[in-house]
């Protein structure tokens, strides 16, 4: 598996954060645009001030390559796990790396017990990271996501601390 690093994310890291939300299937993965320093700086501060969530700067490389995070810890430990990799990371196990690695931190270090992720049905590469990272697929939740007009069916995996 390749090696990945995380840390917190700074205001070094805004042309990625920029960059990242360029790529079209990332366009509309933010509540609003992400196309401007401020905007990149606020997108990295929501994490840094909640209780509930904790995002990560994926390293690999030396480079900033994508993003991992747990959110909406609540109060029976469970936790919703999301990432990204920029457009020319992916492919190369640095996302199952990453989610693997959070995984463990958040199990660790967060006492959570369950991590839920989901994916659009649309997206067999994010179930293959949810797959590979440990996280069996549990059912089908249908029009779950909306973006745009578009509601979108999701796929739920889960990883508990004792698998």
């Amino acid at each position: 598996m390749i090696e990945v690093e995380l840390r917190g994310w700074g205001p070094d890291d805004v042309g990625v954060v920029i960059g990242a939300f360029e790529s079209p299937d990332m366009a509309d993965q933010a509540a609003r645009p992400i196309d401007t320093p401020r905007a990149a700086l606020e997108w990295m501060g929501t994490w840094g001030f909640r209780d509930d969530a904790h995002a990560f700067a994926v390293v690999s490389g030396g480079q900033v390559v994508g993003n991992v995070a747990v959110s909406n810890i609540d109060a029976h430990d469970t936790g919703w796990v999301s990432y990204w990799t920029v457009p020319h990371a992916r492919g190369r196990g640095v996302a199952v790396a990453a989610v693997t690695k959070l995984a463990r931190w958040a199990f660790a270090e967060r006492g959570l017990f369950r991590l839920e992720l989901g994916h659009r049905m649309n997206n067999p590469a994010s179930c293959a990271v949810a797959t590979r990272a440990g996280f069996p697929a549990e059912g089908v939740e249908r029009a779950k996501l909306k973006y745009g007009d578009v509601r979108h069916d999701v796929e739920r995996h889960a990883r508990l601390a004792t698998d």
